[in-house]
């Protein structure tokens, strides 16, 4: 049996093909309790794809503590690069 068709509000990202971008993101909710929903339900697929799991590993959390370094470098940036260009001689 087929598959019924899923409206293109109701796609994932990774599903819309790049014909269809602007109308799925004019069908996006874009107030503060859409996006809020729209975290929340990230965070949820995130926890039970890498934390939330029977036999885990050390997959899901080193890929969360390389996300934090990541984000702490980009925020430090401006300093990095100043302390890069000082003399200290």
């Amino acid at each position: 049996m087929a598959d019924k068709p899923v409206t293109i509000a109701q796609k994932r990202l990774l599903d819309v093909k790049l014909a269809e971008l602007p109308t799925w993101m004019t069908s996006c909710d874009f107030t503060p309790n859409g996006i809020l929903s729209a975290m929340r339900r990230g965070h949820d697929r995130y926890y039970n794809k890498y934390i939330n799991v029977k036999k885990g590993g050390i997959g899901g959390i080193s890929m969360l503590l390389a996300g934090y370094v990541i984000l702490s470098y980009i925020w430090e940036y401006d300093h990095i690069k100043h302390d890069r260009w000082r003399k200290y001689h």
